[in-house]
């Protein structure tokens, strides 16, 4: 996996950073708003989210992978990003949790903001206890920050293998250390092909895993690909959590994404206590017409009997991110 040069040199002397001052260096230790812009890949999120047509969400029930992104001018994204993101705001993705029928949500440190959590904090300050956050850590970072950033409702690090700009496959193992005692488990990005090659370091870490996007496996593979049964035999064995999201980048078909319905079936039967599911609003990756975000909750129509989606939506997120289970 990649790693910029860059941001070693910015680790190791964020190193002496005291844990009062952690936050402002992090915050602007690596944007440079100067640079030469990474692409941006599509027109950003649908005004209009839909309604859903198949699937009603219980109460409670949970989004539990979105970002939100800018203003810019006050959240600045990091140098060295693999891609420059359209904004989505907060009003915006609180109208989509409303179209949806959803009460909770999860908001996702995403690869353009690295390591500075300011955007995903505030964004969890505005919903009064009913979001929580996945941050970006760095491999140093003081127990302080972690504890501030827990009392601000964060449960989990990500490390993103797919995009560049934030922590990488060599931080993964520490900062799992960093956040075990604050009960929090680790979120992966990666890439379906490299599941297999992966999967004994993931075996080794010290937290619970979550793997983002159904583990990103091109569907022509089958689900009796090396990398797909490996990731199955992580989640029977206890440790690891799946989202069951991001079917229309990973599909080569149109709606409803008939190639991707045996791998999300696969993992439901595999664990259906550890999957949860995910909008991956606003979709900032994607190359092209983002979905109409009703049809992705639709989607459990597809995959998972009416009884299932009590789990899916409410019960395995409040396991997972710490809600309140009334």
């Amino acid at each position: 996996m990649r790693t910029n040069p860059d941001r070693r040199s910015f680790l190791k002397s964020a190193a002496l950073v005291t844990a009062s001052s952690w936050f402002a260096a992090n915050a602007h230790g690596h944007s440079h708003s100067e640079e030469k812009q990474p692409p941006t890949l599509n027109s950003g999120p649908s005004p209009d989210p839909g309604t859903p047509k198949l699937v009603v969400a219980p109460p409670n029930s949970c989004d539990c992978h979105a970002h939100i992104i800018g203003p810019a001018a006050k959240y600045p994204f990091v140098s060295g990003r693999s891609f420059t993101p359209v904004e989505a705001h907060l009003d915006q993705y609180r109208r989509l949790l409303s179209a949806l029928g959803l009460e909770r949500a999860v908001i996702i440190q995403p690869s353009f903001y690295g390591t500075d959590n300011r955007r995903t904090r505030d964004a969890i300050a505005e919903s009064h206890g009913n979001w929580r956050g996945v941050a970006g850590l760095a491999a140093n970072t003081p127990q302080a920050e972690i504890q501030r950033l827990h009392d601000a409702g964060f449960r989990g690090a990500r490390v993103n293998l797919s995009f560049q700009g934030g922590p990488t496959l060599e931080d993964l193992a520490q900062v799992a250390r960093l956040v075990k005692p604050f009960g929090w488990h680790m979120q992966i990005q990666v890439e379906g092909r490299d599941l297999s090659a992966l999967a004994p370091r993931f075996r080794g870490l010290a937290t619970p895993l979550v793997i983002d996007h159904m583990g990103r496996v091109p569907p022509e593979l089958g689900v009796e690909y090396a990398g797909f049964q490996a990731l199955l035999a992580l989640v029977r064995e206890g440790n690891t959590w799946v989202k069951l999201s991001s079917a229309y980048a990973m599909s080569k078909r149109p709606y409803p994404y008939d190639d991707v319905a045996p791998f999300a079936k696969a993992l439901i039967e595999a664990a259906p206590g550890r999957v949860v599911w995910g909008s991956n609003w606003p979709h900032p990756s994607y190359k092209g017409t983002p979905p109409v975000d009703a049809t992705q909750l639709d989607l459990l129509a597809f995959w998972a009997p009416a009884e299932m989606r009590q789990r899916i939506l409410v019960d395995n997120p409040a396991k997972l991110y710490g809600f309140p289970s009334v």
